[in-house]
């Protein structure tokens, strides 16, 4: 048995001669528990929020965008294309064209970006979970629709409990037209479009977007050819985006971009990243500083336990050995803390997920707050804790007990 372990468990739940030690001790492994809570909680929710956010955003993209270098639109025929579509893992090939343009209804006016996507983007995006209000529809008949993001709907005024043939007209400059033209509507092209859903993925683009038909989008923006502003590529297996990529890249060469979807949203990914870890920086400053009450913990429970140490250096124990007790003390109360710290987090993360116990204000996809657990956060913290448990350990009994024991 290990000698200065057992003692030092002993006095983890004796009862010191001081009750302020018990309380300083309650405090350190309080301090370590709460603090590890709520690491394991706040890294849980980021984690919950980035899976939601990503799975939005996957909603209204692809899994590669095929974009040109030079020039707004290109015309997406040719070998190199056809060999895209037979490409080993393409499921999905989907033309897209998009411009800003302007949208008035009744007396409201807005400048949204109108996309045109093709009869791929619904299953390859299952876009039409994300309709709140209304059906997903681009035409019906020869009346073109488009679904409006909740932002553009608010901005213009449509009522969702207005009937779907309600119009919205749509202004887009003609392109190679001569500016001098005596009459400004000769510049201009004018569309109807129908209202036929109202979808919700996040403020930014419900703010920004309307889906509707490419056909109709290649009219207002005055292409009378095939042409798109972008291609937009689903995978059956969205493990082989990476390969897939590089394949489209060596075909098409220098003169188009080929994005996963990482690279399509690369500054959203990034500013979660650093928000979370951000967070985890706080936490774990203010972590480090609870810690510290291990320091005065130990240092109260050396001058408590004199009469201890001299019974045992005069019993033949080691330096070592007596400094070993306390260094125990001082991992024991980390440990413990750490365990009952991850206990409560993961306790009250999964009460979040079947409770919903904090709700999610405003008009959003989900009712409360998502929450995701990542092994990496608990490997993270469980390491942090450890590391300044054990610094807070060394100090006082390497330091402290030197000096007591000589003296």
């Amino acid at each position: 048995m290990n000698l200065s372990l057992f003692i030092a468990k002993r006095y983890l739940i004796s009862k010191k001669s001081h009750n302020a030690i018990n309380i300083i001790s309650g405090i350190a492994l309080g301090g370590i528990a709460i603090g590890t809570m709520a690491l394991i909680i706040i890294l849980s929710v980021f984690n919950g929020i980035s899976d939601l956010v990503k799975t939005l955003y996957n909603s209204a993209g692809a899994d590669i965008e095929i974009t040109a270098v030079k020039g707004k639109t290109f015309l997406p025929t040719g070998p190199k294309f056809d060999s895209i579509k037979h490409l080993a893992g393409v499921k999905y090939f989907d033309e897209t064209m998009q411009d800003r343009a302007l949208l008035k209804y009744q007396d409201k006016q807005c400048l949204a970006y109108i996309k045109g996507v093709g009869a791929d983007f619904a299953p390859m995006t299952h876009f039409d979970t994300l309709i709140r209000e209304g059906k997903y529809s681009l035409k019906n008949g020869d009346v073109f629709q488009g679904e409006f993001g909740r932002g553009v709907a608010e901005q213009l005024g449509i009522n969702s409990s207005e009937q779907n043939y309600t119009s919205v007209t749509c202004y887009a400059p003609k392109r190679g037209i001569d500016n001098s033209s005596v009459n400004p509507e000769d510049a201009i092209t004018q569309k109807y479009l129908y209202r036929s859903g109202i979808f919700s993925i996040n403020d930014d683009f419900d703010g920004r977007y309307v889906i509707t038909s490419v056909e109709f989008a290649r009219k207002l923006f005055d292409y009378t050819d095939n042409s798109v502003s972008s291609i937009e590529i689903g995978l059956d297996n969205t493990n082989l985006s990476s390969k897939v990529k590089e394949q489209m890249k060596a075909l098409l060469g220098s003169g188009y971009l080929v994005k996963d979807r990482l690279e399509q949203n690369e500054l959203l990914f990034k500013t979660l990243k650093s928000e979370k870890l951000g967070t985890f920086i706080i936490l774990a400053f203010i972590l480090l500083i609870a810690t510290f009450n291990i320091v005065g913990s130990l240092s109260m429970l050396i001058i408590d336990k004199q009469k201890d140490i001299a019974i045992l250096r005069n019993m033949g124990a080691e330096i070592k050995t007596v400094q070993n007790i306390f260094m125990y003390e001082g991992i024991l109360i980390t440990l413990v803390g750490t365990a009952l710290g991850l206990v409560l987090g993961t306790l009250i993360c999964l009460a979040q997920i079947k409770f919903k116990l904090v709700p999610m204000s405003g008009n959003f996809v989900v009712d409360a707050y998502p929450v995701s657990f990542q092994l990496n956060d608990y490997l993270i913290t469980i390491a942090w804790v450890l590391v300044i448990g054990l610094l807070a350990s060394w100090y006082p009994v390497k330091v402290f007990t030197a000096k007591k024991i000589a003296a």
